[in-house]
């Protein structure tokens, strides 16, 4: 199976997006997100990838989509299928990074989600999907407060 764990910063109402823009910027959380994919694939979907600045340095990008997209440092994938058999084929630990597309048809075959969740509530048209706490277990790696917001860094393992 699959080394693939899904990393996301999620809101009460599981807000993670709103007009193809993260909802949550947190300085600490970026710093987080770039220690947990720094050295390793991230794999996204089209408009995640054109929601970057730039590809992200050191590491490799993985695009889910049926786009041709013409630059020779993504991969590109046109089926879940296709990118599972990749996957299949590695030990390597995959980041899912994204979107609420991506993190909805990958999440049955994730082991790990690294989830910075967020006591605030923001408008979202973008949504981490529904799980249950009871197939995972959890541990707390820190909690922080940025602009009055608190939030915790969590490690969920698949039971």
């Amino acid at each position: 199976m699959a080394n693939l764990t899904m990393i996301a910063c999620v809101g009460k109402n599981r807000g993670i997006g709103k007009d193809n823009d993260l909802i949550y910027h947190f300085k600490e959380d970026m710093k987080f997100f770039k220690e947990h994919t720094m050295g390793k694939k991230m794999i996204m979907g089209r408009k995640t990838l054109e929601s970057l600045p730039k590809l992200l340095p050191g590491r490799t990008h993985l695009v889910l989509t049926h786009s041709k997209i013409d630059n020779p440092e993504i991969t590109t994938f046109s089926s879940i299928d296709e990118f599972l058999d990749y996957a299949n084929q590695t030990d390597e630990e995959i980041m899912v990074i994204g979107g609420a597309r991506i993190y909805s048809e990958l999440y049955p075959y994730s082991n790990k989600m690294l989830l910075t969740e967020v006591d605030d509530e923001k408008e979202a048209d973008a949504f981490f999907p529904e799980y249950s706490k009871d197939e995972w277990d959890s541990e707390v790696l820190s909690e922080h407060t940025e602009s009055g917001i608190k939030y915790k860094h969590l490690q969920y393992k698949r039971k």
